[in-house]
């Protein structure tokens, strides 16, 4: 209470003194700010299965259910959010990817993340350390020591194992990112291991259209040699993409993803033209811009038609600007965490590639992903503009997806997602993450999404139905995913 004797600056040195300095602004209510939204979540959301249909956890430390050794192999070496995060924090190189000790970047690590006040790292961060490791404090240089001794005793246990800490989360079911020359018998061997949990492939097919990067026949002919097979030709090429599609198939594979990043273009060719750009691809020729789009749409149209032969669905992520700093890509790779967000989605171009499979009865169910949260009502609108009999939402616009996962980022996309669409069939989150701890991430959305629904009960935007509203948080959270991507051919 302010008494009369109170200065301000006295009132306010009392009132922090009562404030936690732990890591408890993680209460049982985070961000829940309703009585409706604490009895959805706590009630309804909490205790549902986690489908995970988009991430890019490594298959061979599934199958192998890796145990690490230390909080920063397990929590920092393939998080490319918190290696974006150091390098604007001023941290060197070295300390990031580089060659120094493992508990050096653990503390360097430590020294960033008080700065991330107001970014979701902090958020998550705080989950990912209390939901795991049960460990309830605010991470920064001066408990940096004791989170670290406190987290590696607890990470020599075997059920801090990778698929261990998976079964924590309640996880049912997630697909990695392949490439169609990945081996995809790991993850039949992580399921047997899982006890409950079905891990299955799921197909990264940006190789397969990269004929514009130095590498692609390098990489035609690896194909060439793992389907024991000669590539002379386009049809030679879409033949041995299909025997490695089903060995996908196979293997459990429900979805296939693609990268359109800024300034995607859609112009389709002849067949005669592709097998002549092709051609002049095998024989080592660089294809000028034009060029390069005619023959990446032809193959984004023949695989757009295995997909629905299949009864696989189609992911789309648009608007990553991915050329950005030359230097970072040679020092960290190409998912290094220094892309950015492209410009807006040609939707013309979008809407063609959608159209010249939808014209023959060859358009897969589709997942719409934006980096450009400027493209949210075009894409949320796009979902009514295909359709099929029989179908719940063929089109799905995807989860907010990388910089827009964070708390407005989320509700916008459901905004949008029940202003131009319908909510109720939305296929809800998946982690796109390289992390087994990313997987708090789930628990994050829901929570928001709690919230949100909760506002507009209380305020009279939506009925304030028990039914109703535990209808809408089980599909959103669980169920409409589960459904959604049961093959449809």
């Amino acid at each position: 209470m302010y008494n009369k004797e109170d200065t301000l600056i006295t009132y306010a040195a009392r009132t922090m003194a009562k404030l936690p300095t732990s890591g408890s602004f993680l209460t049982p209510e985070f961000l829940l700010e309703n009585k409706t939204a604490s009895w959805l979540y706590h009630e309804v959301a909490a205790g549902l299965p986690i489908i995970d249909y988009h991430n890019h956890l490594n298959p061979h430390h599934l199958a192998e259910n890796q145990n690490f050794k230390n909080l920063t192999q397990l929590w920092i070496t393939h998080d490319p959010y918190k290696h974006r995060a150091m390098r604007i924090n001023g941290i060197p190189e070295k300390y990031i990817t580089g060659q120094s000790t493992d508990k050096e970047k653990f503390f360097k690590w430590a020294e960033t993340l008080p700065n991330t006040l107001g970014n979701p790292l902090y958020h998550w961060s705080g989950l990912e350390l209390k939901t795991v490791l049960g460990i309830d404090k605010l991470l920064n240089p001066d408990t940096a020591e004791e989170v670290w001794n406190t987290g590696n005793e607890q990470l020599k246990s075997t059920e801090f194992g990778t698929l261990a800490i998976l079964k924590k989360f309640n996880a049912e079911f997630t697909c990695t990112s392949d490439d169609l020359l990945d081996d995809v018998t790991l993850h039949q061997v992580a399921t047997c291991k899982a006890d409950g949990l079905t891990i299955l492939p799921s197909l990264r097919a940006d190789s397969i259209g990269n004929v514009g990067q130095p590498a692609f026949t390098n990489w035609v002919n690896k194909l060439a040699i793992r389907c024991n097979s000669e590539i002379n030709s386009l049809q030679t090429y879409q033949d041995a993409v299909r025997m490695r599609l089903a060995a996908f198939d196979t293997a459990g594979c429900l979805l296939a993803d693609h990268a359109l990043n800024a300034g995607f273009c859609f112009k389709l060719p002849t067949v005669a033209k592709a097998e002549d750009l092709f051609q002049k691809v095998l024989r080592g020729n660089n294809l000028n811009s034009e060029e390069k789009v005619l023959l990446q749409s032809y193959l984004l149209v023949f695989l757009g038609q295995e997909y629905r032969q299949r009864g696989w669905a189609m992911q789309l992520h648009i608007g990553a600007q991915r050329a950005t700093s030359t230097r970072l890509r040679k020092l960290a790779g190409p998912a290094g965490g220094y892309a950015t967000i492209g410009k807006s989605v040609d939707i013309s171009s979008l809407c063609g590639f959608l159209d010249a499979l939808d014209s023959h009865n060859n358009l897969p169910k589709v997942i719409l992903y934006t980096l450009n949260p400027a493209d949210n009502d075009a894409l949320a609108a796009l979902t009514g503009s295909f359709s099929e009999d029989g179908v719940k939402a063929k089109v799905q616009f995807g989860p907010a997806w990388w910089y827009n996962d964070h708390l407005t980022g989320i509700e916008n996309q459901l905004i949008s997602m029940a202003s131009y669409g319908l909510l109720p069939h939305f296929i809800g989150m998946t982690t796109d993450s390289r992390s087994v701890l990313s997987f708090t991430r789930h628990h994050y959305f829901r929570r928001i999404l709690c919230n949100l629904i909760g506002q507009w009960a209380e305020t009279g935007r939506i009925p304030a139905d028990k039914s109703i509203l535990e209808e809408l948080i089980r599909n959103i959270s669980y169920h409409n995913a589960k459904n959604w991507l049961i093959k449809t051919k």
